[in-house]
C-alpha cells in the first residue's frame, strides 16, 4: 500500500519535494513515472522534471539502479518498508503537469507519484500537511484524514483512481452549488477583485443538470460520481482544460471570467465568457463521454508509451459538438450564437486543405505525433478530430431528425445503457446509430469518419429552418495564406496553403511580403486595391536576409478560396422545418 507524503514548502525553487513508502516492496523493486496523462495525447515524458531520487530501507540507503528514462530498480528486502525521496520540478502552468510559486500550487498525479509496480492495484493514500501558511488543498480525491482547510491524508482505490484526481493549492476562491441533488464545487485561482462567483456557480449549474439529465433521464438521477470539483486557474492569457473522473482542470484568461454587473440577457453576454461557458460545458460532458464510456483501448491504460485508437472523432469531436449546443438548450446563449458558433467550426474546417487528405479515423490515430505539434504544414496535412469531429456530429444529429427515426441524443444514451458506461469500439457506435435510425449508416461513416467527402451541412441545416449564407473571402483567403501582421514585422506569411496561388508563386512559410508591384504592403487587405483579377503582379518577398520578387497570378473570383459561412434562422421555414430545428435546439 504505497503511501505518498508531498512537500510544496520550497516554493521559491518551484520544487515539491515527495516522499513513497512502501510497505512490502518486492525484492527487485521497479518504480516509474508515467509518459503521458490521460486525457492528453502527447509523450510528454514527466520523468524528466524529477531529480534526486533516494531508497532506504531501515536506515541504510540501497543503491537505485535507473533502467531506462522513467524507470527505476531498487533491490530490496521484502520484510521492511522501502521509502523513496525525490523531487519533481513544477513550473508548467498547463493543466497536464505541476506548478508551484508562492502564490499557488497545483499537479496531476502523473506529474509527481511514481508507480510503484506490481502495486498498482493496492490502494494508495497520499499526506497534504507541509504547506506555506494559510495555503488550503482542493482535489476530489477522497479523504481520510483532514482538516478544515483540506491538509490530512486522502485515499485512492488504486494507482489510476489516486492519478486522475488534480490537486489545488493556495488562497483560492471556492464556491459551491448542487445540481441533480449532488454536491459540486468550483475553486477559482488568480482571479481579479470583481469576479462574481454566483455568477459562474449560477450558470454552472444549469449546465451540470442539464447534462445528468442527458445521461440519466428524470428523477432519481444518479451520476457516476458522489461529489465533482472544477478548478478553474485564471491567468493572463490562456484556455484549455482537461478532464478526470470527478473533476476537471480548466485555465482560462481571467478577462474571460464573470465580472459583478455582467448583462444578463444572452445576446449580451461577452464572447469569452461564453467561450469560458462552452468549456465547463465540454469538460463536465468527458465525465460520461471518454472517462467512462470510452475506446476499448483505453480499459486500461499503458503509462509507458503511445495508447492508440481512432475513435478520438466520437469522444472528442461529438463532446465538441455538445459543449456549445448544452449552452442554446439551458438558455445561457440565445439561437443566433449558438449558430455563430456553428458557422465559426464550419468555417475553419472549410479553410483547411488538409481536410482533403487525412480521415477523421486517421487524425484520431495519428494526434500522438500529429495534433499537438503543429507547425506551418498542419493545415495542409491534417484535419482537428475536436472540429470536423463536431461537424459529424452535427451531421448525424441532423440526419436522423430528417429521416424521423430518432436524434442523436438518444444514440449516446444507447451506447451508454448497452455498454453499461463502459468501454466501446466503433462496432457499437454503428450499432447504436442503426438501432436509433433504423437503419444502417456504414455508407456515413465510411464516407465522412473513414473517408474524407465532404459533409452535406448546408442541406441539413437548412432542412432545420436554418439559412446558410457564403461571404467573400478576405485577400488571405483568395491567396491561399494565413499571416500576422505588425508595425514592427509587418506582412508576414504563417502558413501557405495547398492549392492555393500563393504557393504557385513559390511564398513560403516565414516569409515577410514586403511590396506587390512597387507598393509597400503594410497590411495585406491593401493588395486588393492594387492587383486586378487574373492578372501577374510581382511580389517581393524577404526570406532569410534575402529579398526575392516572385511571379503571383492574382486570382479571380472563380478561383479565390472560400470565405467565412454565416449562419442563421430562416424568416419563413416550412413548418417541418421550423418543427425540427426547434426541438434541436431545445433537446
Amino acid at each position: 500500500m504505497p503511501l505518498y507524503r508531498l512537500d510544496a514548502t520550497d516554493t521559491r525553487a518551484h520544487r515539491f519535494h515527495v516522499t513513497c513508502t512502501v510497505e512490502s516492496p518486492a525484492p527487485r523493486q521497479r518504480v516509474s513515472l508515467p509518459a503521458w496523462i490521460p486525457g492528453s495525447y502527447l509523450v510528454r515524458e514527466f520523468a524528466r522534471h524529477a531529480s534526486g531520487l533516494r531508497a532506504r530501507q531501515r536506515d541504510r540507503d540501497l543503491a537505485v539502479h535507473q533502467l531506462d528514462k522513467a524507470t527505476w530498480q531498487i533491490d530490496a528486502a521484502a520484510d521492511a518498508p522501502l521509502v523513496l525521496d525525490y523531487d519533481v520540478y513544477a513550473f508548467d502552468t498547463s493543466v497536464r503537469a505541476a506548478w508551484l510559486d508562492a502564490q499557488r500550487g497545483f499537479f496531476n498525479g502523473t506529474s509527481v507519484f511514481l508507480r510503484v509496480e506490481s502495486a498498482e492495484g493496492e490502494p494508495h493514500r497520499v499526506e497534504l500537511r507541509a504547506l506555506p501558511d494559510g495555503w488550503r488543498v482542493a482535489t476530489a480525491l477522497s479523504p481520510e484524514e483532514i482538516d478544515g482547510e483540506g491538509r490530512g491524508r486522502y485515499g485512492a482505490r488504486d494507482y489510476d483512481e489516486l492519478v486522475d484526481h488534480p490537486v489545488e493549492l493556495g488562497r483560492f476562491w471556492r464556491g459551491e452549488f448542487l445540481a441533480a441533488g449532488v454536491p459540486h464545487a468550483f475553486v477559482v485561482a488568480g482571479a481579479l477583485p470583481d469576479f462574481d462567483g454566483d455568477r459562474l456557480l449560477a450558470d454552472a449549474a444549469r449546465i451540470c443538470e442539464a447534462q445528468i439529465r442527458f445521461w440519466h433521464g428524470g428523477e432519481p438521477a444518479k451520476p457516476p460520481f458522489e461529489r465533482y470539483l472544477f478548478l478553474l486557474n485564471a491567468v493572463d492569457e490562456g484556455h484549455g482544460g482537461l478532464e478526470h473522473r470527478a473533476s476537471t482542470a480548466l485555465v482560462a484568461a481571467r478577462r474571460d471570467l464573470p465580472k459583478r454587473g455582467l448583462a444578463k440577457e444572452p445576446a449580451e453576454l461577452p464572447d469569452g465568457y461564453v467561450g469560458l461557458l462552452g468549456l465547463v460545458s465540454h469538460e463536465y460532458f468527458h465525465t460520461w463521454n471518454v472517462k467512462r464510456l470510452k475506446p476499448r483501448e483505453f480499459a486500461r491504460y499503458d503509462y509507458t508509451r503511445e495508447n492508440y485508437t481512432r475513435l478520438l472523432w466520437f469522444f472528442e469531436g461529438f463532446t465538441s459538438y455538445y459543449d456549445d449546443l448544452f449552452l442554446v438548450r439551458t438558455k445561457l446563449i440565445d439561437d443566433a450564437r449558438y449558430l455563430k458558433l456553428v458557422a465559426r467550426t464550419i468555417t475553419a474546417v472549410a479553410a483547411t486543405p488538409g481536410r482533403r487528405v487525412q480521415t477523421l479515423a486517421d487524425a484520431s490515430f495519428d494526434a500522438w505525433v500529429k495534433y499537438y505539434r503543429a507547425d506551418e504544414n498542419t493545415p495542409n496535412a491534417t484535419v482537428s478530430y475536436y472540429a470536423k469531429g463536431a461537424l459529424v456530429a452535427l451531421a448525424f444529429d441532423l440526419t436522423l431528425r430528417r429521416e424521423g427515426a430518432g436524434t442523436l441524443d438518444r444514440v449516446l444514451q444507447r451506447l451508454w445503457a448497452a455498454s453499461d458506461g463502459g468501454p466501446i469500439d466503433e462496432a457499437d457506435i454503428a450499432s447504436a446509430l442503426e438501432t436509433v435510425g433504423a437503419r444502417s449508416y456504414a455508407p456515413e461513416l465510411a464516407a465522412w469518419v473513414h473517408g474524407t467527402d465532404e459533409l452535406p451541412l448546408q442541406t441539413l441545416l437548412q432542412e432545420v429552418g436554418v439559412e446558410w449564407q457564403a461571404t467573400p473571402p478576405t485577400v488571405a483567403q483568395r491567396l491561399g495564406l494565413r499571416v500576422t501582421e505588425s508595425a514592427l514585422t509587418g506582412v508576414k506569411a504563417t502558413h501557405v496553403l495547398r492549392g492555393g496561388a500563393a504557393e504557385a508563386a513559390g511564398v513560403s512559410a516565414g516569409d515577410e511580403l514586403l511590396a506587390l508591384d512597387s507598393w509597400r504592403l503594410r497590411r495585406l487587405d491593401d493588395a486588393a486595391r492594387i492587383a486586378e483579377s487574373g492578372q501577374g503582379v510581382a511580389l517581393l518577398v524577404s526570406r532569410d536576409q534575402r529579398v526575392l520578387t516572385l511571379d503571383l497570378a492574382w486570382p479571380d473570383d472563380a478561383a479565390a478560396g472560400a470565405g467565412a459561412v454565416n449562419l442563421k434562422r430562416a424568416a419563413q421555414p416550412t413548418p417541418e422545418a421550423k418543427a425540427r430545428g426547434e426541438a434541436w435546439l431545445s433537446g
